[in-house]
């Protein structure tokens, strides 16, 4: 377009300057005049101006003839399947079974403590001892007695077994033993309850009584035990995921205050739904190799509830929507080299992920979207296609 400017510039200073009987514009400037030179000067301005709007008029005349020049430039992408997890984003806190609060079966002074904070214990270890107020002595005597009871009872026995003495007396000898035996058992579980024992294998988190004091039972705390091997997470869920979300769904669990994620799978799907709030409870069970995560711990939860393998993705920012709310997306068809046609195709939609959404019908396999430019194209409209992005 420059070249045509300058050429018909040209034309005109030679058409009107250096025809027969007329001065150039060097024979003018040779004079000296200077109002001849300011009078050819506006002379040659005006007719500038009226070639310079000869040419937009042209340059538009072109535009508007010119195929080439009016086609839309867009970007596509080919729409390609692939396996798409949905997950429901949930919050939870971190729970342990074993984690208790242990209190004494037996009243009387506690005598001994074994143990401190953060020390590791194994189960059936124990951990204090509280005064058995005799009971040690009293035990020990009910043990001889019930040592002569079986004694008695053995020769009784013997002598039955050769006819000798009176069926009465073998067993009276029984009877004695036997209720000395169940004496001595019972009193033992006695003596056993002033020794404090760990009911599992843990790390004693807190003493609560100290050494001393005088406790009874179901009422004085004496420690708490925790352990963090077994760790779940308990969260709430809303009653329409309740066939969504079973038994061994996977999860993916994230600690903001650690900065720690993990994957885990959903242990127990609760049965009741409550009827306050309309959910049901679920368990994620989760590992705790480190011991960094602690009972009651926040935890962000995504519960994978829908799994399509063979689902088509694309960006929500192509789906165009007509007045009767039906969706619908443009792809490209008779392309051939880098021109082709546009085509409409009404889709429907399923779930989200980000900015992208599942398609469920409407779409096929490996065809060709636009993705820039989708919102100012029109069907059957001829289109130039740049470059292919990659999308999912």
């Amino acid at each position: 377009m420059k070249y045509i400017y300058l050429t018909f510039l040209s034309a005109f200073i030679l058409t009107s300057c250096g025809g027969e009987g007329k001065k150039s514009v060097e024979d003018i400037i040779a004079t000296g005049d200077l109002e001849l030179i300011r009078t050819k000067k506006s002379e040659l301005e005006v007719s500038a101006q009226e070639i310079s709007e000869k040419l937009k008029q042209l340059e538009n005349t072109i535009k508007s003839l010119d195929p080439q020049e009016k086609i839309p430039l867009i970007t596509t992408f080919h729409a390609k399947e692939a396996v798409f997890n949905h997950f429901v984003e949930l919050q939870g806190n971190v729970n342990t079974k074993q984690n208790l609060l242990i209190y004494p079966e037996f009243s009387g002074v506690l005598t001994h403590v074994y143990v401190k904070e953060g020390q590791k214990v194994s189960k059936g270890q124990i951990l204090a001892k509280i005064d058995d107020g005799g009971l040690g002595q009293q035990l020990a005597q009910l043990k001889i007695q019930t040592e002569l009871a079986k004694t008695t009872y053995e020769r009784q026995e013997r002598l039955w077994e050769q006819n000798i003495g009176s069926e009465i007396q073998f067993l009276q000898a029984k009877a004695s033993y036997e209720g000395q035996l169940e004496a001595t058992k019972q009193l033992e579980q006695q003596v056993a309850k002033t020794v404090v024992r760990a009911p599992f294998s843990g790390t004693i988190d807190d003493v609560i009584t100290d050494q001393g004091s005088v406790v009874g039972p179901g009422q004085t705390m004496l420690f708490r035990i925790v352990n963090l091997d077994d760790m779940y997470i308990e969260t709430e869920v809303p009653e329409r995921y309740v066939s969504d979300i079973v038994n061994g769904k996977e999860v993916k669990v994230e600690f903001p205050v650690l900065g720690k994620s993990i994957d885990a799978k959903v242990r127990q799907a609760g049965n009741f739904i409550n009827p306050s709030n309309r959910t049901f409870k679920v368990e994620v069970a989760i590992t705790n190799k480190d011991k960094d995560i602690k009972p009651n711990l926040t935890a962000k939860l995504k519960i994978n509830d829908y799994t399509n393998q063979k689902a088509i993705l694309i960006p929500q920012s192509i789906i165009s929507e007509n007045a009767e709310g039906q969706q619908y997306v443009y792809t490209i068809t008779n392309k051939v080299e880098n021109k082709a046609k546009v085509k409409r195709e009404f889709i429907e939609t399923g779930r989200t992920q980000g900015d992208y959404i599942e398609v469920l019908s409407g779409i096929e396999n490996n065809e060709e979207l636009i993705v820039e430019g989708a919102r100012s194209v029109k069907d059957g409209q001829d289109v130039k296609v740049l470059d292919i992005a990659e999308e999912n």
